[in-house]
């Protein structure tokens, strides 16, 4: 069985050339060469022949495919759909900011979660993304773009603390100086809320941010429209929040999906307003995108300025996200729902 060597960090790499009777530093060649967006072993033309031909009956490079590729033409804002090597799809979303250029990326194929608001888990999960084809979401969307990315959000396809060993591994690759050395402040990371993993990852100090999406106060509501709350409460998820600040030093994002008539009332604000005091946190207010099959609406601009006013009175940070790419299936998981149907 072939190994895949982008998955394999600097140190691994020096190992496995140290155990073929190579040099470290054509470790480090090689590295480079697979962080700049390499296809094969041919292209690595400062390797030997021999070399070349000995690492391609060892490794295998990921190398994803453009199955489709969307662009906004109101905010540049750019969905790509990749055909991955087994054929399997994940979207990715290259969105433009005036602080630099920021990709969402997929760290599944498919979700196991099951929110009611969300299209990328219809069909449930199919795989967990392995480091390599992470990195690959972002280094090639920066390659076909022509834009360089200085932001990573993990809030595409998928659960990433559900694959928190490869996730892991893809933040080291990422960071990597001899990579594309994209630093921690400059990533966030979203769960749904796997208390366990938020405890885990606390443990391992990294600066990134992590986003946590709340999307209701009340058991009852989170239950109903992500079941995940189901096994870890809404105060649970909370405590596991205090925690990871107390551990860290690092402010929580919560991501709150505004839907009309389900979480966007006063008196879910002055409950949220009662979860969160004496919290450092900040409230991100999402307008909800509408998918196909779920019968969820999003709440209207009048309901979400309330919302966010009533936050704010309350001494809660809180903002509304800028919505882009809304003519290119903005809902995540749509664009992979729909080529999944046509085909």
């Amino acid at each position: 069985m072939k190994q895949d060597i982008k998955s394999m960090t600097i140190s691994e790499l020096q190992a496995a050339f140290d155990a073929l009777g190579e040099p470290k530093f054509r470790a480090g060649q090689v590295y480079s060469w697979l962080h700049r967006g390499a296809r094969s072993f041919a292209d690595m033309t400062n390797l030997s022949k021999a070399l070349r031909q000995r690492l391609d009956e060892l490794f295998f490079i990921t190398v994803p495919e453009v199955v489709r590729k969307q662009t906004d033409p109101e905010d540049g804002t750019i969905k790509y759909l990749w055909r991955l090597m087994d054929g399997n799809c994940v979207e990715t979303v290259l969105m433009r900011y005036h602080h630099g250029n920021t990709v969402c990326i997929s760290s599944e194929v498919g979700c196991p979660m099951g929110c009611a608001f969300c299209a990328s888990t219809i069909g449930g999960l199919v795989r967990r993304l392995s480091p390599a084809e992470m990195l690959d979401e972002v280094l090639f969307t920066q390659l076909d773009s022509g834009l360089e990315i200085s932001n990573i959000v993990l809030m595409g396809i998928g659960e990433p603390l559900d694959n928190f060993d490869n996730v892991l591994r893809f933040l080291e690759l990422v960071n990597s100086e001899n990579g594309m050395n994209i630093g921690m402040r400059h990533i966030s990371l979203s769960t749904c809320g796997v208390v366990p993993r938020i405890d885990e990852l606390a443990e391992k100090g990294l600066q990134l941010t992590l986003s946590v999406s709340l999307h209701a106060p009340d058991d009852e509501t989170r239950s109903r429209i992500m079941p995940v709350n189901r096994r870890w409460n809404v105060e649970e998820l909370l405590d596991a929040c205090r925690r990871y600040f107390a551990k860290t030093g690092r402010r929580i994002s919560f991501e709150y999906a505004m839907i009309r008539g389900v979480n966007d009332t006063p008196e879910a604000a002055a409950l949220l307003l009662k979860r969160l005091r004496g919290m450092q946190a900040h409230v991100n207010l999402i307008p909800l995108n509408h998918v196909d099959e779920s019968p969820l609406e999003p709440s209207t601009k009048e309901t979400v300025a309330a919302f966010q006013q009533a936050l704010e009175r309350g001494g809660v940070t809180c903002t509304v996200r800028r919505t882009l790419g809304g003519n290119i299936d903005a809902s995540c998981g749509q664009l992979r729902r729909r080529y999944e149907k046509n085909n």
